[in-house]
């Protein structure tokens, strides 16, 4: 393992993922660092800051029962892969889509899934408010993730439509996320989707102790 990072989340992670997925987590995370230096990825510079907020981060949707029994998975606006590039890395089984309007950042996510051999995700150049009426996305995902991109109510308007009827838009969100709840509830009544429930999370560093999950069962 990369003696960069924080050994106890490290440990966190190979008790939890196994040491083989542990390692790739932590060699994807390391390529989009070193990347980084050339082109613009990600704000965190610091392994282990990066760690925190892109990996633990991103991970913390796997426990969720919607996101366990999915097969089908879209990440809307995921810029450097997260969370989807990490969620096919620990749920091989699984299916992604990794969905962005920025083409030079899925090349990357290709090249390192190439290095990486991560085989479960598909990257998709388009604006999600496009390509979400074609016939073969629209209403296609048990599952749509979105982390870090916009407000809710946007997210709504450009997530939910890719999701089948008894699947769910899960977004990541800040401690702030009340009033952006509020704001989203016509999009949500528009789009026959509510709030189902909300996951704080759990045993996690400072810096992402207030982040919540939204689950909009549609």
């Amino acid at each position: 393992m990369d003696k960069r990072f924080d050994p106890e989340i490290t440990e966190q992670l190979i008790e939890k993922f196994g040491k083989q997925k542990s390692s790739t987590l932590l060699a994807y995370l390391d390529l989009v660092l070193v990347r980084n230096e050339h082109i613009n990825l990600t704000a965190v510079r610091d392994p282990n800051e990066a760690l925190v907020k892109h990996v633990l981060d991103s991970l913390a949707i796997v426990d969720l029962p919607e996101y366990k029994e999915a097969e089908k998975i879209i990440d809307v606006g995921t810029g450097a892969g997260f969370p989807g590039a990490l969620l096919a890395i620990v749920s091989p089984e699984k299916d992604f889509t990794l969905l962005d309007s920025t083409l030079k950042r899925l090349r990357v996510i290709d090249e390192f899934a190439q290095t990486l051999n991560i085989s479960n995700l598909q990257t998709v150049h388009a604006r999600a408010e496009e390509i979400s009426k074609k016939p073969e996305y629209n209403g296609a995902f048990d599952v749509c993730v979105s982390r870090a991109v916009a407000n809710l109510e946007k997210l709504s308007g450009w997530c939910l439509p890719f999701v089948r009827k008894g699947g769910s838009f899960i977004a990541y969100k800040g401690e702030n996320y009340d009033e952006e709840l509020a704001q989203a509830s016509r999009i949500l009544k528009k789009n026959k989707a509510r709030l189902s429930y909300i996951e704080s999370y759990k045993d996690v560093p400072e810096d992402i102790s207030g982040h919540v999950l939204l689950i909009i069962s549609k």
